[in-house]
């Protein structure tokens, strides 16, 4: 049995703070480890190194956490302050301070899938940005030359996307651009295969296609990385990602979203035979409207040859000889008439004086009787003696007479 007054002589044992606190810490570690544990973010920080601080709170208490750059990198979504979430870490000691605080290992929203949060944080920020808007949507060329496909070279996408095309449109050429569609580190090959696949010649159009899978499965079409590089493509971009159900951010910032992959090379090609037959109507069209143009420049033409026509030399002067031709036979008809005029006036003239002359009196049993001698027309009797000598002129002949006798008549 211990002596009393040797127990009272013993020394206590004295800790130094940091002794007590790396006990404590030790302590902690080893008897609590890593455990859950849920409550509001307040007081976030992110560190110049990378690092995260905040306060893990709810109505009853507080503890400070340290979300630290390594642990933090695989972190989906980004921490926001008042966010729900619940944390797996290990419960610690900051010797520093004296502080109880939580080292992070890994962080989950509450309520909502941390992928889901992250898809909807991720779609938030680049919509903002512009990048999802319609004004941004280019239109894809009619009769493609060529298509790129950036797609697993193994999933039964690429042969989904080669039998349509070789239906579709045969011998369209097609360059495969194989890159993997999912796991760590395939959003940097799908954003590198964007980029190589709008370097080659010929190409018009790009097919960024995968099968159907779980959030998981298709989470490479929902980082920043990947909807960057479609929305930075020089060519137009069809996204054919999942199933007709699934939605990524890569449809949103696509040129054009197709359901399924088939449905992506649908869109791009057009169908041969309807080409064909919009094709032979569309010549039809020209060929009606080149014979319409013909004919309306062969009826311009003759006009214009018409017009030249009567303009020319030769023209001219078989007018201007036919105008001289015309009015010398107007010249004639008027010469023709004026003749007749006066013909006309000198019968009438002619028959006037016929019935003044002296002949016509004669016709009708009156004489001329002149002297013989001299020709003296004999108006009265004194004008003749007994014996002279008379010619006498009746209608159609002419007497010689002697006067025998002249008597006055009263």
């Amino acid at each position: 049995m211990t002596d009393p007054a040797t127990i009272e002589a013993q020394e206590p044992h004295v800790y130094r703070v940091g002794e007590l606190v790396v006990g404590l810490r030790r302590l902690l570690e080893d008897r609590v480890g890593r455990v859950w544990v849920a409550g509001e973010i307040s007081n976030l920080h992110e560190a110049r190194s990378g690092h995260r601080y905040f306060t893990l709170k709810d109505d009853e208490g507080q503890l400070r956490a340290a979300f630290f750059r390594g642990a933090a990198r695989n972190l989906r979504f980004d921490l926001e302050e008042g966010m729900e979430v619940r944390v797996y870490a290990e419960v610690s000691l900051y010797e520093a301070r004296g502080d109880l605080q939580l080292i992070v290992r890994e962080v989950e929203p509450v309520g909502q899938g941390a992928l889901q949060r992250a898809f909807e944080q991720l779609k938030a920020r680049l919509g903002a940005e512009g990048l999802f808007d319609e004004s941004r949507k280019r239109p894809l060329p009619a009769i493609p030359r060529g298509l790129g496909i950036v797609t697993s070279a193994t999933g039964a996408a690429v042969r989904d996307v080669v039998r349509v095309a070789s239906d579709r449109f045969p011998g369209i050429p097609l360059r495969i651009v194989p890159t993997r569609v999912q796991g760590d580190g395939s959003e940097d090959e799908i954003a590198a295969a964007l980029g190589d696949v709008a370097d080659v010649p010929g190409i018009d159009v790009v097919l960024l296609v995968r099968g159907g899978g779980s959030l998981e499965d298709l989470w490479s079409f929902n980082t920043e990385v990947v909807v960057r590089a479609v929305a930075n493509c020089p060519l137009p971009v069809v996204a054919g990602v999942g199933h007709e159900v699934d939605f990524t951010l890569v449809d949103a910032a696509a040129d054009v979203r197709a359901a399924t992959p088939s449905a992506a090379a649908a869109l791009a090609l057009p169908e041969r035979e309807t080409l064909l037959e919009t094709f032979e109507y569309q010549v039809e069209r020209l060929l009606a409207a080149m014979r319409g143009r013909l004919e309306r420049a062969r009826a311009a033409l003759e006009r214009e040859t018409e017009g030249l026509r009567q303009w020319a030399p030769a023209s001219q002067v078989q007018a201007q000889r036919e105008r001289w031709l015309g009015a010398v036979r107007a010249l004639r008809s008027e010469i023709a008439l004026q003749q007749r005029r006066h013909r006309a006036r000198l019968a009438e003239a002619a028959a006037r004086l016929d019935s003044l002359s002296p002949l016509s009196v004669l016709d009708r049993g009156y004489a001329l009787v002149r002297r013989a001698d001299d020709g003296t027309l004999v108006r009265r009797a004194a004008q003749v003696s007994p014996g002279d000598a008379l010619s006498i002129r009746v209608a159609e002949t002419r007497i010689t007479a002697t006067v025998v006798q002249s008597d006055e008549v009263e």
